[in-house]
């Protein structure tokens, strides 16, 4: 079964048509047959037998979008031009770049820019750091610090394949929260020179984002940098997802009326994320958890497949040491939390679930079940995909806990700011919106920025990890 057409996998095909009535039916009918969804039709040139044509459509995946290519080609009448795809034209030259915030136009302007008057800057910062706040960059600036060895669904893929996910990161920062982010992606695995390099750049820059760094290498390196350095260090992959999973879970909690320290949770998933979300669940009050991967229920004593992530949840999870494998876990479970991959639990297995269950399947970019397949059978359903309702995008989380992080200077992460982040995420949401299919804001709402940054801000200065209180307006 195809998975339903996304921008992602969208084509621009120019067709010279011949100009005959119905020719054009004829097309978008083929387009149509094919599974191709049409977003757009551009009249490029009319000539005297030949109408010339730009046709954009989104499709599942690359084979998909050459099937739908070869069945325009097939057509009497009409010859394919060029093929393009959107997503690589958006990535041409990549998608960030540096500006400069005003003119040099004058030796005037060049003088107290550059050198001499700079030195009169350089010395007053060196005789007062905190004054690199007030200026220089550091600011309103984040790292966006990877090794390249966890991107995405990809796997280990290097530091210059993980570039263009971390200059997305950049641009979501600067988009979303007027946040100054620059990839650093890092020719090394080592663990002593990460951090190493960390440490050395961190002059430049308010905070540091890590991201798409393996397990459990990421909770080394996150610990010894957070101890190290005097700003804020925040490894998304963990603590990103922790928070906008909460923020999900407290709307799904009240659409299904149950609360969260009865809730029974299985999580299928034993890795960074999953310890990271299974700890802040326990922060907010969840006392019923068990963690499952490929060997069935984690439980305290169990000796096969293990390390030291798994431990963890060995020995804070699962207190009646139930066994077996996940789809026996979630029998009479109440929430199903996926930071796994596709297939790893059937619609038997979600079938056996408590009523008004709640499933979060959200490996990506195939989910452990399908919302096809298990949607009737669920109360809430959610995905980390946006052509499903209910996407849980950390997209929702980083931009407004920098922003907040940065506007009160703060020192450090912790888990005050991301409880914090999570109820501001999910009171977005209002009791009149609330539904099974609308738990979570989308990524795009313009109150989503100001409320989580307003919130971590807060619990910085409540937690006293703050430099100073916030003057920037929400």
């Amino acid at each position: 079964m195809l998975n339903a057409p996304t921008a992602s996998h969208s084509l621009t095909v120019r067709l010279q048509i011949l100009n005959k009535p119905g020719m054009l039916g004829k097309v978008t009918s083929a387009i149509g047959k094919a599974g191709g969804d049409i977003g757009a039709i551009d009249l490029v040139e009319v000539g005297k037998t030949t109408i010339t044509r730009d046709i954009t459509f989104k499709t599942s995946d690359e084979r998909h979008g050459q099937q739908v290519v070869e069945r325009l080609r097939a057509l009497e009448g009409v010859t394919v031009g060029n093929v393009s795809d959107r997503t690589f034209l958006m990535h041409l030259g990549g998608k960030i770049e540096v500006r400069g915030k005003m003119p040099v136009k004058t030796r005037d302007d060049l003088s107290m820019a550059y050198t001499p008057g700079v030195a009169r800057i350089c010395m007053a910062i060196h005789h007062d750091p905190e004054k690199a706040y007030t200026l220089t960059i550091k600011q309103n600036t984040v790292a966006v610090v990877t090794d390249g060895t966890a991107v995405l669904g990809l796997g280990d893929i290097g530091p210059s394949g993980a570039q263009p996910v971390m200059e997305g990161k950049a641009l979501i920062f600067k988009e979303f929260a007027g946040v100054d982010a620059f990839p650093i992606c890092l020719a090394t695995k080592d663990v002593d020179e990460i951090v190493m390099i960390v440490k050395a750049l961190s002059p430049v820059f308010g905070g540091i984002n890590l991201e798409d760094i393996s397990a459990p290498r990421c909770f080394e390196i996150e610990e010894r940098l957070q101890r190290d350095l005097d700003i804020p260090v925040f490894h998304d992959d963990q603590h990103g997802t922790a928070v906008v999973v909460l923020a999900a879970i407290l709307n799904a909690l009240k659409v299904v009326k149950k609360k969260l320290p009865e809730a029974r949770i299985v999580f299928t998933g034993a890795g960074a994320s999953g310890i990271a979300t299974a700890k802040l669940l326990m922060k907010a009050g969840a006392k019923h958890i068990i963690g499952c991967d490929r060997a069935g229920a984690i439980y305290k004593g169990r000796k096969e497949n293990m390390n030291s992530m798994k431990e963890w949840f060995a020995d804070h999870t699962n207190p009646r040491r139930v066994r077996g494998t996940a789809g026996e876990a979630l029998d009479g479970a109440d929430i199903f939390i996926g930071l796994s991959g596709p297939g790893v639990v059937s619609l038997k297995d979600i079938k056996s679930m408590n009523k008004n269950a709640i499933v979060f399947a959200m490996a990506n970019p195939i989910p452990e079940i399908l919302p096809e397949e298990a949607g009737a059978f669920v109360k809430v359903m959610a995905t980390g995909r946006s052509d499903y309702p209910n996407q849980i995008n950390n997209s929702c989380c980083f931009p407004g806990f920098f922003r907040g992080l940065l506007d009160v200077r703060a020192r450090r992460v912790n888990d005050e700011m991301k409880l914090a982040a999570a109820h501001a995420i999910a009171g977005i949401v209002g009791k009149s919106e609330l539904s099974e299919e609308y738990i979570t804001p989308s990524m795009f709402d313009a109150r989503l920025v100001p409320a989580v940054s307003t919130a971590v801000a807060e619990a910085a200065v409540r937690t006293g990890v703050a430099r100073k209180r916030r003057s920037r307006p929400a």
